[in-house]
Formats: structure tokens, C-alpha cells, sequence
């Protein structure tokens, strides 16, 4: 019997080679999207989860308030880890000191500027249990000078030797490697290599403070205790040892336990994470929201095209009937033969999957393997879901036909030969289908107009042709007006600053105090230390007052320049008013007897996006301080950069021949701030299209179904005069109709969810009428588009020869 039924099974897949070749192509498509998403999902869980009693250990989170708002940080103060060992529920703490910027490494002959590197406190692998390939963890990095580097790093300078008692010179500075890391897969820490805490020689005063927020901060729980309540207690040391100062200077923080496993995954909104490789839990539901909209779709697509196919097969149901089939027996006949092509689809879909594998891997800069593909429990549940799809598509189809009396189907009384009667099911699906697929047409258009927007918007400054690099070695920042100076000699170059905090690099936060009657007032601001050329080389808008003036000798020492955003914080009320005012600002270098700089205020910049688009612009203030310098940024010529940068390197090269030039281009930095946007507006194209293909290629099926199943209607109607652009229109329009339905119920949907994906960001476009609109066009074009071919095909058939085979 079940031989039978495949044989069947067999010739009606070859039979109806067209209905086929669209219903598996339309499946394996949904499962090939579906496969790729999982997998990358499934990847993006796998962080952290392999580090042994991961589940104990912590990362302090500070959540700060101030008149901005209230922000998640990174960085907290030491004086965190050093509370926390006072309690008995605290196995280990371990402080991290992200060391910024690419640091020069020498080694067997080789030169190499690395970045990726930390300074950690002895018991970081206490509480990272990671994996040693030479050496030993206890007491690696307990001494000064000693240094732990990943496999990749140690071959770079050592090759397969084991380089443990060697020495690495970082920076000039003479370390012992201790220790070799095997491969750190799925570690939510991005790094290089590690430098014991001593090497780095921090004063004890730095190491007890309360609000010098510069550290990473984890600690280990002892088995059974209650993270809620050691929060509460550290919390509570807060509020006691640090409200006191910082509430004066406006604002507060607050510690949090964010668990290791929630990291990768939780800290998009988290502020000065860069040595963690973040995900975002936002874009993963969304990825896996849009997988199961692509399944439904084709599954949808599947039982629609099963369903109307079906009806074509009442004769054969009634003559099995009549020769004495059971119900039962049919049902298991329609059920192997859906069954069957879901199989074939998850077949073809696997293929596609480990075909398309390393496309998104080069695309996501993963690397997921393909191994999952060899696991039986997978294979397993790949298997049950296709069993389940084919059994679905298969029974309801079979469960109508086999109701039908055999005498009445073979009389022809029964089908859908009539054109008034409806199939509520199949209209229902193609209106969630077209639903799915309208929702994904305007988060595409939505995305890629705020990805637009993010990488086009006016930032209030001029970030193209700017070439920027650290200054290195004593000779250049001895020396480094001459160095400038013979910058600004060479052709090309158009401009040169030197200072700290230019846009999209780092930034200083610090205090600034407004003298007041008989007081001081002290306000958070973002500290630009800038020289006289820093406005202009950044083309920076002076609305009010001047810029620094280098003939100007007291603008080093007493002078400020501020933003609009500082004008308001400050209390000034006008740009105009703000110039003359008194500002002060405690030296970070201060000499004997003169640690307050006293100044006023000369200008106002126009506000300009020092940060990514994330980030509402803060209260900034300019000032001339050289003890800070120690970035380089190049204004170019566009006529002749080439000959620019390579005058550039010389000029280095003069000044600081043992380090190589190590620069970039300011507008590539701030491209690389939405790196993950860019792949998300990607993704969501790629698999949008794939949703909307699979919807066209069941809407061809079902118009192709509908105009062969009316051809003696449309034959009479061609004989009575009806033209082929109104038969057209006829066999299109309830498609249509069903088209306009979807849109409706999707608009809204799209308008909720994509609102609430640009909360995120703190500069968004608006989401208005055009872009449903366009939506909205796109989805008619496209349904139009697939119906109409079918239409007019059938409008353009002979009459003759229709009404004849009828």
C-alpha cells in the first residue's frame, strides 16, 4: 500500500513538474533562510557559555544620572573591587585597565604596532578560567612586567616556538611572556594580549578612588550567593563614600551586577565597552523574528498551493471511492505525497545552507561552522519539522476531498468550478503571507533611511580628507611645533592640529566650576584639549565671540571656548551672553602653588557630534592645554592626497624613525561606529527579498491555478467581446484586493515596531506617510506584477482551443 502511495506520489511530482518546482523552491528557500539565521543566532548565544561557574561571575555596571539623562557605563571607580573583598560572599575581583591605543611590540627582529591589550589584576584567570597553551595561570601576571599573549599574537612575533621566558619590549618597555593562551573562542573580551596591573604602576591615591571611573570590574560569587543582596550592599557604600562629592558636582552613579552570560548580548546602550565584542539582543530578536515570518511565509506558501492543487485530483478521489478506499487511506495517500516534497526541500535547503555558509560568514566576520549539519539530533529535528509541514500541507486538502460523496465528484458536481465560490483558508493565508511581506518592506525602507541618515546627517564639523595619528616617542612630543610646522610646509596638507579629543577618537570627561557669588559651582563636562588650529582644521561653526588666536599669548592659560549645548548646562541663556564669563578647571598636571586654571569664556562653537549619533550631544569645552597632546589630525587636499600622506610619512619618519606611522581617516572612523546597522539594513534586505520571492512564487502558482481552472469562462467571455486588458483586470483584481488587506494590517505593526527600534538612537529620522506609501507601491508592483503574467497570458489564449478542450 505505502509503496503505492509513493509511486503516485512520484508521478504526480513529475506530472505537475510546474506546481512542484514552485512549491519546493518556494519551502527551501524559507528553510535555507531560516538554517542561516538560526545558525547565526545560535552563534551569538554561544558567548561566555563555556567558562566553568560562569553563572558566579559578574561585571559592575555603572548606571550614572546627571541633568543628560541617566547612562549605562563601563568604566567604574577602583574603589569598587576593593569594597567588594570586604564581603564573605565574594570568591574573587579582578580590575581591568584597557590600555587605548595600538602599542609598538619588538621581538626577534620584528616590529609590530598591536592593540587589543589590558592590564589585569592576579585573579583575573581565577574568575576566567581560560585555557593555557604555555605556561601556567597561578602567578602569571602577579609580578610587574609580565605579559600573557593569545596564540595569535605570540606566532606574529615568536612562529610555533614556545615563548614563554622570552622577552617582549612593549613600548620601550622590557616584559617576560608568562604565559600562551590557546584560542579564546566565544569569550566576550576582545584581546591580545594582557599586562600584569603592577607593569603599569598606578599611584595608590589613583587605586582608592572613588571617581576616577576607569576600570572594568568583575567579581566572583561564592556558590549560594545572592547577587541582589551584595548589590544592595555595594550600593549602599556608594551612596555613603561617593554621593557626597559627586551629588556637588552633578551628578550620581550607581553599581549594578550585570551577569558574564548577558554581556555580548545586553550591552549595546552600554558607554565605553570597546574591548568587549558586543552583540545586540535587539537585532537577534530581530533576526529571528524575520526567520519565523520567512518559515510562515513559505509553509503558508506550501499548504496554499497543496490546497488549491488538490481540488484538481476530486475524480481521482471519487474513483478511489468508488473501488473501495477509506477514508483513512486517502488521507495517508495526500499526506506521502506533501511529505515528500517538504523532504526534497530540506534537502535542497541544506545544500543551499552549506553552499551560502561561508557568504555569511565573510559578511558577519564569523566564522560558523557547518559541523552542526553532522549532528543526528539536529538532522532529527530538521527531519520532524518537514514531517510535520508536509503533514499539515497534506491533511486538511485531503480531509475536504475525501468528505465528498464519489458519485457527486464524478458527476463533476463538486469543486471550484464555480467562479463566485471562495476559499476562505486560501485568501486567509495570502493575506498573512502578503501581510508578513508588506511588514518587512517598510522595516527595510525605514533602516536604510536611518542608516542614510546616520552615515550623511551634518555632524557641525568636516570630517573628510582629515588625517589623524598618536604622536610617538620622545623626539616628537618634545618637538612637536616643529613637528607641525614642517607638516604644514609640505604640499597638500591644508591645515594641522594637535590635541586631545577630536571627533569620533576619545574623549575626557571632567568638571568644569562657574564661579558664583562667594562660590564655585561645578558642572560634568566633555573636555576638548585642543590648540589654536583645532576649529578650523575641524571647520567648526564660531557662532558667537572668536577662535584661538596663536598671537595671543594669554588664550593658552585664561581662555575657553564652549558649545551651544554648554551655553544652556551652563546657565548662560544666550551664546552672546555666555562670552566674558569666568571659568575655572583643576590642572590634571598642576605645578606648585598654581593647580586652578582661571580663565573666561572667548567663544562659541556651533554643536558638533563628537560622538556616534547613539549619544545626544554634551556639554564640551575647548581649552588649550599641552601636557594632554597626543593626536595628530591632517587636513588634506582632495587634489593630492597621495602625495600628501606620502610627505606625511616622511615628515614622521624624520621626527620618530623607530616607530612606524600608524594613521587612518577620520570619516573611515566614524563609518566604522555603525558597522552593525550596516550589516543589520544587509540582512534584513537580503532575507526581506527572500520573504517577498517566496510570497511572488506562491501568488504565481495560485494565479497560474486560477486562470487554468476559469478557461472555459475566460474562452466565453473572449467569444462575447471582452478584451484582454479586462480579463485581465478580472482574474487580477481579488488578488489585489487581498494585496490592499495585508497592507492594512501590516502598516500599523511596522509603524510600532520600527518606533520603537529608533528609540535607540538619540538622532532619528521620522517615520512618515511616504514611506508606506512607497511601501505600499512596491507591494502592488510586485503582486501586480506576478498576477498580471499569469493574467494575460491566459487573456491572450485562443478561445477556440479553450472552449474545445472543455
Amino acid at each position: 500500500m505505502f509503496r503505492n502511495y509513493w509511486k503516485v506520489a512520484v508521478r504526480n511530482l513529475i506530472k505537475q513538474a510546474g506546481f512542484s518546482f514552485i512549491n519546493i523552491i518556494g519551502l527551501a528557500m524559507g528553510l535555507t533562510a531560516c538554517l542561516l539565521i538560526g545558525l547565526f543566532v545560535r552563534d551569538e548565544n554561544q558567548y561566555d557559555q563555556n567558562i566553568a561557574e560562569g553563572s558566579q561571575v559578574y561585571r559592575i555596571v555603572d548606571t550614572r544620572t546627571d541633568n543628560q539623562g541617566t547612562h549605562r557605563l563601563s568604566y567604574t571607580p577602583p574603589a569598587f573591587a576593593t569594597a567588594l573583598q570586604e564581603f564573605p560572599e565574594v570568591a574573587f575581583t579582578s580590575r581591568i585597565l584597557r590600555i587605548p591605543s595600538k602599542t609598538l611590540f619588538e621581538a626577534a627582529g620584528k616590529n609590530l604596532y598591536e592593540e587589543k591589550g589590558m592590564a589585569v589584576e592576579a585573579d583575573f584567570f581565577s574568575i576566567f578560567p581560560l585555557t593555557f597553551k604555555y605556561g601556567v595561570a597561578a602567578k602569571s601576571l602577579t609580578e610587574p612586567n609580565t605579559v600573557v599573549l593569545t596564540q595569535e599574537m605570540a606566532s606574529r612575533f615568536f612562529g610555533n616556538e614556545n615563548p614563554v621566558g622570552k622577552t617582549l619590549v612593549m613600548d620601550k618597555q622590557p616584559l617576560k611572556v608568562t604565559g600562551v593562551l590557546e584560542p579564546v573562542n566565544k569569550f566576550h573580551l576582545d584581546l591580545n594580549y594582557l599586562v600584569s596591573m603592577p607593569t603599569v604602576n598606578l599611584p595608590a591615591e589613583r587605586m582608592s578612588s572613588w571617581g576616577w571611573q576607569q576600570f572594568y570590574t568583575y567579581v566572583k560569587l561564592k556558590g549560594g550567593s545572592a547577587p541582589g543582596l551584595l548589590e544592595s550592599k555595594l550600593q549602599a557604600i556608594v551612596k555613603e563614600k561617593a554621593f557626597p562629592v559627586t551629588k556637588e558636582a552633578g551628578f550620581t552613579y550607581l553599581p549594578y551586577f550585570q551577569p558574564l552570560r548577558d554581556i555580548h548580548l545586553y550591552s549595546a546602550d552600554v558607554q565605553f565597552d570597546d574591548s568587549v565584542i558586543k552583540g545586540n539582543i535587539t537585532y537577534v530578536k530581530a533576526l529571528t523574528i524575520i526567520a519565523v515570518f520567512i518559515l510562515l511565509i513559505a509553509c503558508f506558501n506550501f499548504i496554499n498551493l497543496a490546497t488549491a492543487k488538490s481540488i484538481r485530483r476530486a475524480k481521482e478521489v471519487g474513483v478511489r471511492k468508488s473501488i473501495g478506499a477509506d477514508r483513512r487511506q486517502l488521507l495517508l495517500q495526500f499526506t506521502s505525497e506533501t511529505v515528500l516534497l517538504t523532504l526534497i526541500s530540506i534537502l535542497v535547503a541544506i545544500g543551499l545552507t552549506l553552499l551560502l555558509l561561508p557568504l555569511e560568514n565573510r559578511f558577519t566576520g564569523k566564522a560558523i561552522s557547518a559541523g552542526i549539519f553532522a549532528n543526528p539530533i539536529f538532522l532529527f529535528l530538521l527531519l520532524l519539522a518537514g514531517l510535520l509541514v508536509g503533514i499539515l500541507a497534506g491533511f486538511y486538502p485531503a480531509l475536504v476531498l475525501t468528505r465528498f460523496q464519489a458519485v457527486k465528484v464524478l458527476k463533476g458536481s463538486v469543486g471550484e468550478s464555480s467562479p463566485g465560490k471562495k476559499n476562505w483558508l486560501r485568501q486567509v493565508l495570502v493575506v498573512i503571507q502578503f501581510s508578513l511581506s508588506a511588514l518587512l518592506i517598510v522595516c527595510v525602507l525605514v533602516v536604510y533611511r536611518q542608516v542614510d541618515y546616520l552615515h550623511n546627517k551634518d555632524l557641525g564639523f568636516n570630517k573628510d580628507q582629515i588625517l589623524f595619528f598618536p604622536m610617538r616617542g620622545d623626539n616628537m612630543n618634545k618637538n612637536y611645533e616643529a613637528f607641525k610646522n614642517d607638516l604644514l610646509q609640505k604640499p597638500g596638507v591644508q591645515s594641522v592640529s594637535i590635541g586631545y579629543g577630536f571627533p569620533g577618537d576619545m574623549v575626557a570627561g571632567d568638571e568644569i566650576a562657574v564661579p558664583l557669588e562667594g562660590s564655585v559651582k561645578n558642572y560634568p563636562v566633555t573636555q576638548l584639549m585642543v590648540d589654536p588650529d583645532y576649529v578650523r582644521t575641524m571647520g567648526l561653526n564660531v557662532i558667537a565671540g572668536r577662535d584661538f588666536s596663536s598671537s595671543n599669548v594669554s588664550d593658552k592659560d585664561h581662555a575657553f571656548i564652549i558649545n551651544e549645548t554648554a551655553v544652556k548646562e551652563l546657565g548662560y541663556g544666550t551664546p552672546e551672553k555666555a562670552l566674558g564669563q569666568p571659568l575655572q578647571w583643576n590642572l590634571w598636571d598642576p605645578k606648585p602653588g598654581d593647580s586652578i586654571k582661571r580663565g573666561q569664556i572667548i567663544g562659541v562653537v556651533k554643536d558638533f557630534n563628537y560622538k556616534s549619533l547613539y549619544e545626544t550631544v554634551q556639554p564640551a569645552i575647548l581649552q588649550i592645554y599641552p601636557p594632554a597632546y597626543w593626536k595628530v589630525a591632517v587636513k588634506l587636499r582632495a587634489s593630492d592626497m597621495q602625495r600628501a600622506i606620502t610627505a606625511v610619512t616622511a615628515t614622521w619618519n624624520k621626527y620618530s624613525p623607530e616607530y612606524p606611522i600608524q594613521y587612518q581617516f577620520m570619516d573611515e572612523n566614524f563609518g566604522h561606529m555603525y558597522e552593525a546597522e550596516d550589516k543589520l539594513k544587509g540582512l534584513l534586505g537580503i532575507f526581506a527579498g527572500v520573504a517577498i520571492f517566496i510570497g511572488c512564487l506562491g501568488l504565481f502558482g495560485l494565479a497560474a491555478y486560477a486562470a487554468e481552472r476559469r478557461t472555459k469562462e475566460i474562452g466565453i467571455r473572449k467569444v462575447l467581446g471582452a478584451s484582454v486588458g479586462g480579463i485581465a483586470v478580472l482574474l487580477s483584481k481579488e488578488f489585489i484586493r487581498l494585496v490592499l488587506i495585508a497592507l492594512v494590517i501590516a502598516s500599523p505593526l511596522a509603524f510600532f515596531l520600527m518606533r520603537q527600534w529608533l528609540q535607540d538612537f538619540a538622532y532619528r529620522i521620522t517615520i512618515d506617510w511616504t514611506i508606506f506609501l512607497i511601501s505600499a507601491l512596491v507591494a502592488f508592483a510586485i503582486a501586480l506584477f506576478t498576477v498580471s503574467f499569469q493574467a494575460i497570458k491566459a487573456a491572450l489564449a485562443n478561445p477556440i482551443k479553450n472552449l474545445r478542450t472543455e
